[in-house]
């Protein structure tokens, strides 16, 4: 799988599973562009992935304001010239009672996980069916998406979204060559590792949690232009949590 002088732009890829999906397209060669609403973590995560490898970028982009959607992709085409790879990984979370979720919160969290993945597609598609070879988009959903916990109706409602437009995306953009994926992400720790207690790993059948990188590489699958067979799919990356049974002794 080549990266090299790809064109990547990750959404939310200052702190966390974006910055790691960033990291391992630098690492590979590709010219990545970290879109975030958070210009502190963006500039200190463009930085330190300059001195690792490869050529990045910070723009500072919200994904709930459709200009500022615009205006990034206009920006990252007139720098690089191309756009190949979009991962949507921009997102929040909203675990609150439904009796006192406000509207305003509901729409929130609808327009930074839900509608910012359809203006984000649209418009990096237009550059992408530029391109010979087409190019791809992974949205980052969840195994939220098909089980939950009380209290998350906007998260789960969002997440579920992602996977359905996800097939949608993937059948209208077929004709510009352009394949369209999920990842749902089990239990991904972010912190210190090293925190982690027996109990929180024996809970996966892979017998360990989830790191970011996990979902870097999951990332790097489903773009590389070799793999361009699959499209439309939800890969899910969770140690095999979703699919274990589980009785209380």
């Amino acid at each position: 799988m080549c990266f090299t002088n790809k064109v990547v732009i990750v959404t939310g890829g200052a702190n966390g599973i974006g910055r790691g999906i960033a990291s391992a397209y630098a690492k590979e060669g590709a010219k990545v562009v970290l879109c975030d609403v958070d210009e502190i973590a963006g500039k200190k995560t463009e930085s330190a992935l300059k001195q690792e490898s490869g050529e990045v970028l910070f723009v500072k982009s919200d994904v709930r304001n459709a200009d500022e959607i615009t205006n990034l992709m206009r920006k990252v085409k007139l720098t690089f010239g191309r756009i190949d790879i979009l991962i949507n990984n921009a997102g929040k979370g909203l675990f609150k009672s439904i009796y006192d979720v406000t509207v305003e919160e509901w729409d929130d969290i609808i327009h930074t996980n839900l509608r910012s993945v359809f203006l984000c597609s649209r418009e990096a598609a237009k550059y992408m069916r530029e391109n010979t070879e087409g190019g791809a988009i992974v949205n980052m959903a969840s195994t939220r998406a098909v089980m939950s916990e009380p209290n998350s109706e906007g998260y789960a409602a969002t997440k579920g979204g992602i996977v359905a437009i996800t097939h949608a995306l993937a059948a209208s953009l077929s004709d510009d060559r352009i394949t369209v994926n999920a990842i749902s992400p089990g239990w991904i720790h972010t912190g210190d590792y090293s925190e982690l207690t027996t109990r929180d790993h024996e809970q996966h059948l892979s017998k360990r949690v989830g790191k970011p990188e996990d979902i870097a590489r999951a990332c790097l699958y489903l773009t590389a232009e070799e793999n361009d067979f699959v499209t439309g799919i939800n890969l899910i990356v969770d140690g095999g949590m979703t699919r274990k049974m589980i009785y209380e002794e």
